[in-house]
C-alpha cells in the first residue's frame, strides 16, 4: 500500500495556472441554459482575468444556488453556438491538504450542512449498497484512513474507460461493471463512504498535471469528492489517488446531477468541447 508521502505531489511554489473552457453547439431552436464552468465562489480571491464569451454575443446573469456554485443563464438562439471561458489562477504550489490524524465524527456530532450528504442521492445510491460497504470497509480503523481505504479501494478496482462511460451510471451500476470515469469513480467512492456514515460530495473543476507525469491524454474536467473528517472537508481523489497540486473547484454537490457544466431546456447537440488547466510559464 503506497503510503501518505508516496501520494504526495509535493510542492512546487507559487505559481500561475491558465483554466478555461470552450464548447460548440448546433441549437435548433431559441434554448435556455444553465452553464457551471467559472470558478466557485470560495475561489475568487485566486482568479482573475475570468471571461465568459459567447458567439454569436448573449445577454447572461449569474445566481448562486444551493451550494454556492456560480450559475449562469442565458438563452441560446437558433443556429451555431460557442462559448468560451478563461481565467488565470494563482496557486500557492502546495498539494492537496492530508491529515492522517483527522478523525470520524459520530452522525449526532456533525454539523447540519455535513449531515445532509449522508444520505442517499440519484447517483450515489449509499443505502443500496450499505451491506457491501459494511463488509468491506466495516473493520478499517475510522477516520482518515477509512477515507483514504475506500479512495484506495475504488481507484484500484476500477478501469478508466471513456468508451464505456454512461451519463445515467449510478454508483451501483459502476460496482457491477467494473469501470467508468472519472465522475464515476468519484460517485462509488461517495456511495461508500455515505453508507457507513462519512459524509461525502462530489467536487468538479479544473486540474492540471503538475508534477505528475504527463497522462498521455486530452485535458478534460476532473472529479472528485470531499469527506468531513474532523472540523473541515478534505480532498480524496479516486480516479487519480494522488493529493495533487493546482485544484480549481468549479462546483459542488450532493453528485453530478447537482452540477452539470450545461443544463439546456431543450434538445441540443454538443458538436465539441475542450478543457485547459496548464502552468503559465
Amino acid at each position: 500500500m503506497p503510503t501518505l508521502d508516496d501520494l504526495r505531489c509535493g510542492t512546487v511554489g507559487a505559481l500561475d495556472i491558465s483554466i478555461g473552457c470552450g464548447f460548440e453547439f448546433d441549437v435548433p431552436v431559441a434554448t435556455h441554459a444553465v452553464v457551471i464552468v467559472e470558478p466557485h465562489v470560495e475561489e475568487e480571491h485566486r482568479v482573475s482575468g475570468a471571461e465568459l464569451v459567447t458567439d454569436p454575443p448573449l445577454v447572461s446573469s449569474t445566481y448562486l444556488d444551493l451550494f454556492d456554485n456560480r450559475c449562469r443563464r442565458m438563452t441560446f438562439p437558433a443556429g451555431p453556438l460557442e462559448l468560451r471561458f478563461a481565467a488565470t489562477v494563482h496557486d500557492d504550489g502546495q498539494a492537496d491538504v492530508v491529515d492522517a490524524d483527522a478523525p470520524e465524527l459520530p452522525p449526532s456530532d456533525l454539523p447540519d450542512d455535513a449531515l445532509n450528504f449522508l444520505l442517499p442521492s440519484r447517483y450515489c445510491q449509499s443505502d443500496v449498497i450499505a451491506p457491501f460497504a459494511f463488509e468491506q470497509f466495516g473493520s478499517v480503523p475510522p477516520g482518515w484512513t477509512r477515507a483514504n481505504t475506500i479512495t484506495e479501494w475504488v481507484h484500484d478496482r476500477i478501469g478508466f474507460d471513456y468508451g464505456a462511460a454512461s451519463p445515467s451510471a449510478t454508483a451501483s451500476d459502476v460496482l457491477e461493471a467494473g469501470h467508468g470515469v472519472c465522475r464515476d469513480f468519484a460517485h462509488l467512492a461517495i456511495a461508500l463512504c455515505r453508507a457507513i456514515n462519512l459524509p461525502a460530495r462530489y467536487v468538479f473543476g479544473y486540474l492540471p498535471d503538475i508534477a505528475v507525469p504527463d497522462p498521455g491524454m486530452p485535458m478534460d474536467f476532473c472529479a472528485w469528492m470531499e469527506v468531513y473528517l474532523g472540523d473541515r472537508w478534505y480532498t480524496f481523489d479516486p480516479r487519480n489517488h494522488q493529493h495533487r497540486i493546482g485544484r480549481t473547484v468549479i462546483a459542488r454537490g450532493r453528485d453530478a446531477a447537482d452540477v452539470a457544466m450545461v443544463t439546456t431546456f431543450g434538445g441540443v447537440t454538443l458538436r465539441r468541447m475542450t478543457v485547459t488547466a496548464e502552468q503559465m510559464s
